[in-house]
């Protein structure tokens, strides 16, 4: 099962980071799984995150290998990448293989631009949400839910959603059982999500 994450300047942090820490955990917790995680950039090397965190991509789009799910996180980035035709192409043929087509935040825009996500039912951050909804790509740009599934095709609301998004993939992909061990693992409990005044 491998896994790939695309990468481009702008891109928000959590949104890539999250999901990652879920498959890459779920990988460390089942070795048998074949789980592998790879990043991939338009052009290889490395990006500037959308808060200044830098990531050196393993593949640029040229020689990046088939992969089984493909993560598109969201980020002011995507403003940019939503009319990057290269970036777009990518995204559209690469999807036709994938089993899975995933995505956080403001990445739905381009799952929706390039192809995936088009006519389907998608979310993102309820701040990005009627942006979205003005463009008139998807058939639905649904608020107030974490993530959302149409087909082979999952998208989540913004940042930390990215992380509940992929953990209901584990359970999709393997069962409920092994996506809450994984949670166990990761000791993500975000219930509540802000005690400070309990």
């Amino acid at each position: 099962m491998k896994i790939g994450f695309l990468l481009f300047d702008g891109l928000e942090e959590l949104d890539m980071v999250g999901p990652w820490e879920v498959f890459t955990m779920a990988g460390k917790a089942s070795p048998d799984a074949g789980i592998e995680c790879i990043t991939i950039a338009p052009n290889g090397g490395t990006v500037r995150c959308a808060k200044g965190l830098r990531v050196t991509a393993d593949h640029s789009f040229a020689d990046a290998p088939a992969i089984d799910i493909l993560v598109v996180p969201g980020g002011q980035g995507t403003r940019r990448e939503v009319d990057n035709a290269a970036t777009l192409d990518w995204i559209a043929t690469v999807a036709k293989t994938c089993a899975w087509v995933t995505s956080v935040c403001t990445g739905s825009m381009l799952l929706a631009a390039a192809g995936p996500a088009s006519g389907k039912r998608i979310t993102t951050h309820w701040a990005a949400v009627e942006m979205v909804r003005k463009r008139g790509e998807a058939a639905a740009v649904l608020d107030d839910v974490r993530y959302v599934r149409d087909g082979n095709v999952v998208t989540s609301a913004g940042v930390s959603a990215g992380i509940d998004m992929a953990l209901w993939l584990v359970g999709e992909i393997w069962e409920p059982a092994f996506a809450r061990k994984v949670q166990r693992q990761m000791e993500y409990d975000p219930a509540p999500p802000y005690a400070a005044e309990v």
